[in-house]
Parts: structure tokens; sequence; C-alpha cells
């Protein structure tokens, strides 16, 4: 009588039943939600901590804290350490908490780990995207709520004072038509008290460009006005029109430097941004290949 016994094949790997299943599916979301959402928690202190040392190191107060170059400078070296760190998390724990994975390629191992941690770092992106999304909209939408509050009472205010605006003259688009329609060729009316919303229409019309033009009527025009309330010679006066035109183009000029570099100061963040959170992907991938190098060889 011959008694066989049954060996274990030496080389061959026992697979369990929850292996089987996360091998073909090829995906932990698990650990994918996991990591995600240690990146953004890691992410929502950090930024804490940085608006706390931001409020600690500034100050109301001339002289007295640090400069708005130097805040700024710091605001965006302290988001790309924040990306950094979260993502290195995220990616670190979307590799680490996946299943141990048997009869599969190295290779194909760290690819699927790379991938993990990838995804881990998109599905934080989108989460904190649409979390600041929200938090952005309800604070427009209080801010709109305030300025339209504080717009109807002005509004309000103004109608029942009888006030009309200087701005509000310049509304009309025949307004200037109409008043060089009545243009005196004599001396203008010292009793008149609509000259400044005539002068107001007047500038407002010579504007082509973002720049006041006058014409020389309504140059010489100005200056009577200027010199019949003022009191003041033609020539001065026409000086001091002079001095109008210069200030307000200056004051145009100075507004479009503003805006100028604050869109070149906006493409640079925004590049700045891109890059750091290419890298942040970057740096959630390698981080989750290293978390499941140390699964694999625990």
């Amino acid at each position: 009588m011959t008694t066989t016994f049954d060996t274990p094949r030496v080389g061959v790997a026992v697979v369990t039943a929850e292996e089987e299943e996360v091998a073909a599916t090829a995906v932990s979301w698990g650990a994918i939600f996991a990591g995600a959402i240690a990146a953004v928690a890691i992410t929502l202190i950090l930024l804490l901590l940085g608006s706390g040392i931001g409020l600690s190191v500034i100050s109301p107060w001339y002289g007295a804290g640090v400069t708005a170059t130097t805040l700024g400078l710091s605001a965006v070296i302290w988001l790309v350490v924040v990306q950094w760190l979260s993502s290195a998390l995220g990616g670190f724990l979307a590799g680490r908490l996946r299943t141990k994975w048997t009869g599969l390629h190295t290779h194909e191992v760290g690819f699927r780990d790379t991938a993990h941690g990838l995804l881990a770092w998109s599905l934080a992106t989108v989460a904190g995207a649409v979390l600041l999304g929200s938090i952005t909209m309800a604070g427009v939408g209080a801010a709109a709520k305030g300025v339209t509050d504080v717009a109807a009472g002005a509004a309000t205010g103004a109608a029942q004072a009888g006030v009309q605006s200087a701005t509000g003259a310049t509304a009309d688009p025949l307004g200037y038509v109409v008043d060089s329609m009545f243009r005196s060729a004599g001396a203008p009316d010292t009793a008149r008290t609509d000259y400044r919303s005539e002068a107001v229409r007047i500038v407002a019309h010579s504007i082509q460009d973002g720049k006041v033009a006058l014409a020389p009527e309504d140059r010489t025009y100005l200056a009577q006005l200027v010199s019949a309330r003022a009191g003041i010679s033609q020539a001065d006066a026409e000086k001091r029109v002079d001095t109008l035109v210069a200030q307000a183009n200056e004051a145009q000029t100075k507004i479009r430097a503003a805006a100028d570099e604050a869109r070149k100061r906006t493409a640079q963040l925004s590049i700045m941004l891109a890059l750091s959170m290419a890298i942040g992907a970057f740096v959630a991938s390698a981080a989750a290949a290293y978390g499941g190098s140390v699964r694999d060889s625990s």
C-alpha cells in the first residue's frame, strides 16, 4: 500500500480572495480616499498655521511689522510648502494602506502605487477647489448683498434729499449737445448754480481712449466759467483748466499702471501655483511608490 503526502509546491504564491478582488480592480478607492482626506486635513491645518504666523508678523502701526512685499512673498512660499507636504502625506498613505499584492511583477506594483498617489492628489485637489469655491461664492454673495444694501440706502437718501450727483449728470448722452446749444457768446452768468454739472459733462464728453482731450472751444468755455465763478483772469482760468486736464490724465495713467502691475503679479502667481501643483502631483506619486515599497518590505 502506497501512502501519498500532499506537499506544497515551492515558489507558488497563495493569493487570498481579498487580494484577488483588489488585483482584479487594480484600484483601491479606500486607500485613495484616505490619502485625499489626510491631504485636505493637513492642508487646512497648515493654512491656519500660516494665517496665524502672518497675523503675528504684521502690524497696523506705521513702520512696525513686515512689509507687504515680504508678506506676499512669504505667503506664496508657504502655499508651495503646504502643497508639497500635504501631497507627500496623502500619497504615502495612499500607497502604504493598499493591500499587499502577490503574483504581480515588481514594475506593475510600482506603477499601481504611483497611480494611487496621483489619484489621491487629484481627489484632494478637486475637493479643495470645491471647498474654496463654496467659501468664495459665499463671501462674494455676502459682499454683493452688502453693496446692494448700501447702494439702495444711498439711492433712497439721495431721493429724499432731492440731490443729483455729478456722475448722474453725465448719464444723459445729449447733455453735452444741449449745453453747447445754449452757450452764450458773452460772459457766463455768475448767478448760475449748475455750472459744476455742465463742466462735468464737458470733461466727460472729452474723454477719448481713457484720456481727457478738450476741444479748443470747450477749453475756452470752461475757462470762462472758471473766470466768472472764481473772479480771476481768463489766462489764470485757462491754467486751472489745463491743470485739471493734466491731473485727470495723470490719475488715469496711474490707474492703468496699477492695473497692469496687478495683471503681471497675478499671472506670475498663477504660473507659480500651477508649477507648484504639478510638483505636488509628482511628490504624491513618488511618496505613494515609497509607501508601497515600505508596505511590501514589511
